[in-house]
C-alpha cells in the first residue's frame, strides 16, 4: 500500500532530527557557540534546509541532555552550567559509573568485549586522525559501558551525564591527551574480561576522578551561527 504523505514525512523527519542534533551537539562541545549563544529555529533552519520543527525536536534532545536551556519566549541558548555543578554533575557520575563497572562482572559476553575492543580502537584511529571525534568517542564509550548493563534507566542516566560534563569539559576543563583515555579504557576493558570486580570499580573511579581534576576555566569566543554550521553540516550531508 502506498504510504500516505504524512507517514512519509514522518519517516523522512526522523534522520534529519538526528543528523541536526548531531551537528548542533558537536558545535557546542567543540566550543564552535560560546555559552549563552542564542540558537533560533529558523536561523538553523535555514541553514541546514529544514523545517523549524525538525529543528525543534533536535533542541528538546540537547535540552534533556542539558546542553542547551529552553527559555519561554525567549528560545534556546547554548547552556552556561557553574563550575560548582560541574562538580556535582562529576560526583554523581563517578557513583553511578562505578555502578556501570559493578553491574557488568559476570555479564559481558566475547561478543560485548569485542564490541568494546572495537570502540577503543575507532577512538585510538581517530586519536591521530581527528581529535575531536577522539574526545566524542572517548565520551561514546563510557555510554556504551552502560548500554551493556541492558538497565535502561541507568543508560539513560550515564547518557546524560556524559553530555553534561563532555559540556562541563568545553568550558573549564584543560587540553589533555587522548592517549590516556584510550590506555584507560584499554585496562578497564581488560579487568572487565577477567570478571576482576575489584580493579574494574577502581580503574573507573581513577578515571573519573582524574578527569574532574582538570577543571580550569577557559574562555570562549562568539562567531557567526550560520558560518559555524557549515562545516558540521558539510559532514552529516545536509
Amino acid at each position: 500500500m502506498t504510504p500516505k504523505p504524512s507517514d512519509s514525512n514522518a519517516r523522512s523527519a526522523v534522520p534529519k532530527s538526528d543528523a541536526v542534533y548531531r551537528i548542533l551537539k558537536r558545535a557546542i562541545l567543540d566550543q564552535a557557540f560560546a555559552a549563552g549563544t542564542k540558537l533560533p529555529e529558523d536561523s538553523i533552519g535555514e541553514r541546514l534546509g529544514v523545517s523549524r520543527t525538525i529543528v525543534r525536536q533536535a533542541l528538546a534532545r540537547l535540552n534533556g541532555e542539558g546542553l542547551i536551556e529552553l527559555r519561554p519566549n525567549k528560545g534556546a541558548c547554548v547552556s552556561h552550567p557553574s563550575l560548582e555543578e560541574g562538580h556535582n554533575i562529576f560526583a554523581v557520575r563517578r557513583a553511578l559509573e562505578t555502578l556501570v563497572v559493578d553491574s557488568l562482572i559476570g555479564s559481558l559476553t566475547a561478543p560485548k568485549i569485542k564490541e568494546l575492543e572495537a570502540h577503543v580502537d575507532a577512538e585510538d584511529k581517530a586519536r591521530l586522525d581527528n581529535p575531536s571525534a577522539s574526545i566524542q568517542l572517548a565520551g561514546e564509550f563510557h555510554v556504551l559501558l552502560a548500554q551493556l548493563t541492558e538497565n535502561a534507566i541507568l543508560s539513560r542516566y550515564v547518557t546524560e551525564l556524559v553530555s553534561r560534563s563532555s559540556m562541563i569539559l568545553s568550558l573549564y576543563g584543560r587540553p589533555h591527551s587522548s592517549d590516556c583515555a584510550v590506555s584507560e579504557h584499554r585496562e578497564l576493558i581488560a579487568a572487565l574480561a577477567r570478571n576482576d570486580r575489584e580493579k574494574a570499580c577502581k580503574l573507573m573511579d581513577h578515571h573519573i576522578g582524574a578527569i574532574t581534576t582538570r577543571a580550569l576555566l577557559k574562555s570562549n569566543s562568539e562567531n557567526d551561527l550560520p558560518d559555524l554550521l557549515a562545516a558540521y553540516a558539510k559532514e552529516e550531508g545536509l
